[in-house]
């Protein structure tokens, strides 16, 4: 009796414990960590199918699993740094621990994992491209002429236009594009605002820091890109506003020159026909004047 016990008590205990899986996500990364000769397994489709089990297992019984990106060169780096034996499956535990404490992780939901990769994969982009906007953005350091950091001040005035942005936007969902660029890379972030049944824009907070950190980084540099809004309602057209990234500013599009944007082919320089049911307009006013800086940086 008392046998049966502790084992019921250790399935309890087994439910209580949160679980990270380090995944390889696509086929370059794990033929990476098939030099190692304690990663045994043989094929990714397999690999990705026994992952599947795991996680289907452990949620079956009452377990929770999220999954984090495992990067097979950020593990190198990593064994290097602290000195542990890379082939070995209790340093790749350890290096997956700490992925769950410092990386973008999601959830294990109970359904296909070929539906999680595409989810967790943006997570790590939308990581990766807020850390390098924030690193440039810090290395700008303070005014020469008033002394103001820089990166902090386009941060606080990126903040507030795309508060007002928000604010201006006729009723419904939104997605906002942000486009920077410039070298070595152009940046592009995504930012999406579902309207509740209240009326108020509930936004994903990794996103909304990812994009602001792109625009600030845009405003401060001073790099040419733009900015797009599409507002979605129920019974209504989508309506598509821009804006001009130019010398620290936005600069809002006409009409005119947004529907140019959406109908050109921006490789070939093709006309694209319209998409039916949207209208190009001019964006709402900002007040942009109010929030430039009272000079250059």
């Amino acid at each position: 009796m008392a046998h049966t016990d502790h084992r019921t008590m250790r399935s309890v205990l087994r439910r209580e414990i949160a679980g990270t899986i380090g995944l390889l996500a696509d086929e370059h990364d794990f033929r990476a960590m098939r030099r190692y000769r304690s990663f045994t397994f043989d094929d990714h489709p397999t690999y990705l199918r026994q992952v599947e089990d795991v996680l289907k297992n452990r949620a079956a019984h009452g377990g929770h699993t999220t999954l984090a990106l495992f990067d097979p060169e950020d593990y190198a780096a990593y064994c290097a740094e602290t000195g542990l034996d890379p082939d070995l499956p209790a340093t790749r535990t350890r290096f997956t621990a700490e992925l769950a404490g410092t990386g973008p992780t999601v959830p294990y939901d109970g359904g296909p994992l070929a539906a999680l990769v595409p989810t967790l994969v943006d997570a790590a982009v939308r990581r990766a491209t807020w850390e390098y906007a924030t690193t440039l953005l810090t290395r700008l350091g303070p005014c020469p002429t008033c002394g103001e950091d820089i990166g902090r001040a386009a941060f606080t005035r990126a903040s507030d236009l795309v508060v007002r942005i928000l604010d201006t936007a006729p009723p419904g969902d939104r997605h906002l594009v942000c486009t920077v660029m410039g070298a070595p890379e152009t940046l592009v972030s995504v930012l999406h605002g579902d309207e509740d049944t209240h009326g108020a824009t509930r936004l994903d907070e990794a996103e909304a820091l990812e994009f602001t950190s792109v625009l600030a980084l845009g405003l401060a540099t001073r790099s040419p890109g733009g900015l797009v809004l599409r507002t979605s309602a129920p019974g209504t057209a989508d309506r598509v506003h821009g804006w001009r990234l130019r010398a620290g500013t936005l600069e809002p599009l006409t009409a005119a020159e947004v529907f140019d944007a959406y109908c050109t082919d921006a490789d070939s320089g093709d006309l694209i026909a319209p998409e039916p049911g949207v209208d190009y307009c001019a964006p709402p006013d900002l007040g942009e004047g109010d929030t430039a800086p009272d000079h250059h940086h």
